[in-house]
């Protein structure tokens, strides 16, 4: 049996008609972690996590836990459980109930079920709802009870997709730290479905981010954020001034506008057309350090947004690029901008990263 890897996908491919949902899929996820799933709509995360599950078949291609090939199991005898977007709860049960369901279709003893239960009901922050009827309760408890309902079974890997999808904004950001904590103190391995960039940095040990049923990417969210692979993670995982343009001894000319110094890419010859990827929040309008890299253009347009106001800065004829400051307690409201200045600004070159 193989410990190590909760999960394993071996070239596993998921075909509808003459349309691959999923092609090729190799993927290990390490026992123990907080894994994303990270994507648009249609890149077959869902797909990916369904037949995990058991809930699709694979075309091509096995799946296994803890070692164990399980391709041909159905959902109930793998050791897996999943929590949906809808939650599923029975309203004409109580909190309890709801999360006793699977327990008392497993025989477990009623002693055995209500020290569970309560033990979960405890960890989802819900022990005093016990009685209670799902339809008395928020879109958050709601989504807790689905949550103890599935970890009560104490299944070797939990299943999420997209679970915190229907809640508000300020809710579900409180969810994704109370889901953290929680996997963190229950030690099972969480893979988490979402389409959302900011769920996958905040709650992720690693993200596999995925692109038309391909993996386009799989690390660490610092990895993924500060060292993508390609032109679409660079443009998916957060906000990026993406530019084309010709490399040659350490600059790429862009197509539109001047030569920029960037960082170090190996294996890429002199005249290979590339893109090349600044973060709006790598680029400094004061203070330069030696070394960085300085030219001037004209603000365009001012964006407040509370704690940031983006600046958007013609580089060049068709070339804009969107610069991020924070508004801290030091900035003052007459130093901002408003458009038609001409400014200075600046990034280091190894944040100025070549994308083949």
């Amino acid at each position: 049996m193989d410990e190590t890897h909760a999960v394993r996908l071996t070239g596993v491919s998921k075909r509808f008609a003459d349309t691959y949902a999923v092609r090729d899929l190799n993927l290990d996820i390490e026992a123990g972690l907080f894994f994303s799933l990270l994507g648009p709509s249609g890149c077959g995360k869902t797909t990916s996590l369904r037949m995990i599950g058991g809930f699709t078949d694979p075309t091509e291609g096995s799946v296994l836990l803890a070692g164990e090939d399980v391709t041909a199991l159905p959902p109930n005898k793998r050791n897996v459980n999943t929590v949906f977007q809808s939650y599923a709860l029975f309203d004409h049960l109580s909190i309890a109930d709801n999360v006793a369901f699977g327990l008392k279709r497993k025989g477990v003893e009623k002693a055995e079920i209500r020290r569970r239960v309560g033990e979960m009901l405890e960890l989802v922050q819900l022990d005093g709802f016990a009685g209670r009827k799902p339809r008395t309760l928020s879109g958050g408890q709601r989504q807790r009870v689905a949550l103890a309902r599935a970890l009560v079974n104490r299944p070797a890997v939990l299943l999420l997709d997209e679970p915190l999808a229907a809640l508000d904004l300020k809710l579900r950001r409180q969810m994704q730290v109370e889901l953290k904590q929680i996997q963190r103190e229950v030690g099972i391995t969480f893979v988490f479905v979402t389409h959302d960039q900011d769920e996958a940095l905040t709650m992720s040990d690693r993200i596999c981010v995925m692109n038309e049923g391909r993996v386009e990417q799989c690390g660490t969210p610092e990895d993924v954020y500060e060292h993508p692979a390609s032109r679409f993670v660079a443009s998916f995982m957060g906000t990026s001034n993406l530019m084309t343009g010709t490399y040659r001894g350490g600059e790429v000319t862009l197509d539109q506008g001047p030569a920029l110094p960037v960082g170090p890419r190996a294996a890429i010859a002199d005249g290979t057309p590339v893109s090349v990827s600044l973060r709006p929040e790598k680029v400094w309008l004061s203070d330069f350090e030696p070394g960085m890299s300085v030219l001037r253009g004209v603000i365009r347009d001012t964006v407040y947004s509370g704690p940031t106001t983006t600046y958007l800065i013609e580089l060049a004829p068709g070339v804009t690029l969107s610069v991020l400051e924070q508004n801290t307690a030091r900035a003052r409201m007459e130093d901002r901008w408003s458009g038609g200045e001409t400014v200075e600004f600046g990034w280091r070159p190894e944040h100025c990263l070549v994308l083949a």
